[in-house]
């Protein structure tokens, strides 16, 4: 309806631009200029008329006034005797009806209102793109994006990595196909399913597939849409989109980033609120206790941040089943990189599997982007197909970044970032941890990376045992234990691995009870742990804090024994395998095996 309207005013604007250019043009296509009826016996005793125009009150003559220069002389008054007095002169002359009142609207009427109709054009594309004069106009209008089953193009087969959500989202589909069914023995759906994980899992490529699956309509929209400037927008646009949900039920309502909206009432303490903010919660709470769950509508929503959402939301009757999109593990890496390298032209013997095994902690946005760089790397290689070294490389560009070959570093700091890196190496070597050393570089990548010791783990682990965590801060401080050894001196290249060894130190004293001397006690609570940790709040005094410094630099020290030790007994190696890695710049997987099969091990 919309679109034909658009096209009646674009139609009207276009036929009355037309009239007014021919009308204009007619008329100004040869000058015309108000003379008296002497000088028009003038011209025509000179012979000058060519034509005459009669009109009822008025006529024109056609003159030529010089070479190539014609005017129309326009006279008001009309004698008697002139048609025989332009039959003696042998002048064409005709007569015209004129419609002096088509010419005053085409000539006042017409200008202005192209100008008023070309202005509401303007006005009404601006409220359609929330510009200045369209916010006001369609300010309590829902912004929801609504899609129908053909223009989602996504199903289940697009979703992978993550079964137990797949499954639960599935009877949602099957609710929406059969709601019978159902309600057969009573039961009813939950009316809000709030998708929770960390960026990148999935979340909306999962509600998304809900309503590809179902073929019902697909209302999306993002929280931070729903608040405005002015007081009561949002409530009225929360009011809006379920008004239209209901028109159009069977149907899901999808609102992304959830946390913009449900963020917990009165959290900035009196004045510091956002009244807007907490109208357009209230509104939402109340639509979603208004609507039965029976009348086909789905409310499904997506946050990272859930624990800093409003009770209110949370209780029962509302969104009352949470979901978790978790990170994939090693099978739904696979799965999951399957269904990306299906757009890319790779060799038929590449082992996803390994790719996978390379990958721990990705999300799927993460794999997805490896595949596409892995594509790009072939690409500039001029590749026919992508196989397992681009993958590495890609891998490579995700974690440290892009290389730096411009950033040239003098012989002695080469030699030192050769020993450091070395360092690290042969400690994770000599210590046999589960996280396998797959690349060693000194090829400078990143901001300030003046070289890299890349690990990966063979398995997805959850549990972590205080020997291997003093196994990680040992590796750490390897690359300044070997700078000690050899040079003798301490540069400011550990000085990103002293933060990360010192900050695993203190969580193995304050979080993990791992300190003999302070017992089996947490001293330090996350605030808002569950996928992005802010805050903290500590339970214990002055004295407590001393004994923490204290514990948390005998671990620092006993982990850098462990790592003087393993250095120590593989001294001759540590020399030679840096002097190789001064020489090539990169120490490849192979490579590395064997220095690992040369490594004494350390007890």
């Amino acid at each position: 309806m919309n679109l034909e309207r658009n096209n009646l005013t674009i139609f009207i604007v276009l036929f009355l631009s037309i009239l007014y250019a021919q009308n204009y043009f007619l008329n100004k296509s040869t000058p015309q200029i108000d003379v008296s009826y002497d000088s028009f016996l003038k011209v025509l005793n000179e012979g000058k008329v060519q034509e005459v125009v009669l009109g009822e009150q008025e006529f024109k003559a056609l003159v030529q006034a010089q070479e190539n220069k014609k005017f129309w002389y326009k006279v008001q008054s009309v004698p008697l005797d002139q048609v025989n007095l332009l039959k003696d002169k042998n002048v064409k002359f005709y007569k015209k009806a004129e419609n002096t009142f088509l010419n005053n609207i085409l000539s006042w009427v017409a200008p202005p209102l192209i100008f008023v109709l070309i202005w509401f054009l303007f006005m009404k594309k601006m409220a359609g793109k929330g510009g200045v004069g369209g916010s006001m106009m369609s300010v309590g209008k829902s912004r929801a994006k609504i899609y129908v089953e053909t223009d989602t193009k996504v199903n289940f087969n697009d979703v992978a990595g993550v079964d137990e959500a797949k499954e639960e989202l599935k009877e949602i589909v099957n609710f929406l196909k059969e709601p019978k069914k159902y309600a057969r023995l009573g039961a009813r759906m939950p009316k809000g399913i709030l998708l929770i994980g960390p960026p990148g899992t999935g979340k909306t490529l999962f509600a998304r597939a809900v309503a590809g699956e179902a073929g019902v309509p697909f209302f999306s929209i993002s929280g931070s849409e729903f608040v405005e400037m002015f007081v009561g927008v949002g409530a009225a646009r929360v009011r809006d989109l379920f008004e239209q949900a209901r028109k159009n039920s069977p149907c899901i309502i999808f609102i992304d980033e959830l946390d913009a909206l449900g963020k917990v009432r009165g959290a900035f303490g009196p004045g510091g609120g956002n009244d807007e903010k907490e109208q357009t919660l209230n509104q939402l709470l109340t639509e979603l206790d208004g609507f039965d769950s029976k009348s086909g509508i789905v409310l499904l929503a997506a946050t990272n941040r859930p624990e800093i959402l409003d009770p209110a939301l949370l209780r029962s009757g509302r969104f009352d089943r949470q979901v978790l999109v978790d990170r994939p593990d090693k099978a739904g890496r696979i799965d999951i990189l399957k269904v990306h390298t299906k757009k890319i032209h790779m060799v038929a013997d590449l082992n996803l599997e390994q790719v996978a095994e390379l990958t721990t902690g990705f999300t799927g946005a993460d794999l997805a982007n490896l595949v596409n760089e892995a594509a790009l790397v072939a690409t500039r290689k001029n590749k026919e197909l992508v196989d397992l070294d681009d993958f590495n490389l890609a891998l490579e560009r995700i974690i440290a970044g892009i290389e730096k070959k411009n950033r040239l570093l003098n012989p002695f700091e080469r030699e030192v970032v050769a020993h450091h890196e070395m360092g690290h190496a042969i400690i994770a070597m000599a210590l046999d941890t589960t996280e396998v050393v797959h690349k060693i570089s000194i090829i400078p990548r990143g901001v300030g990376a003046l070289g890299y010791t890349i690990q990966r783990p063979t398995e997805d682990r959850f549990l972590m045992k205080r020997e291997e965590l003093e196994s990680k801060i040992a590796i750490l401080l390897g690359g300044r234990v070997a700078e000690k050894l050899i040079f003798n001196h301490l540069s400011t290249g550990a000085s990103d691995d002293l933060a990360r060894a010192t900050d695993l130190a203190a969580q193995m004293v304050t979080r993990f009870g791992m300190c003999e001397d302070l017992g089996h006690v947490s001293l330090v609570q996350e605030q808002n742990t569950y996928l992005s940790p802010q805050s903290r709040q500590t339970y214990f005094g002055l004295e407590i804090a001393n004994k923490i410094d204290e514990s948390i630099r005998k671990i620092l020290d006993r982990c850098y024994a462990i790592s003087q030790k393993a250095l120590e007994i593989n001294l001759a190696l540590l020399k030679n395998s840096a002097q190789e890695l001064l020489k090539n710049e990169v120490i490849d997987l192979e490579a590395i095996n064997a220095i690992k099969a040369k490594v004494k091990k350390v007890s």
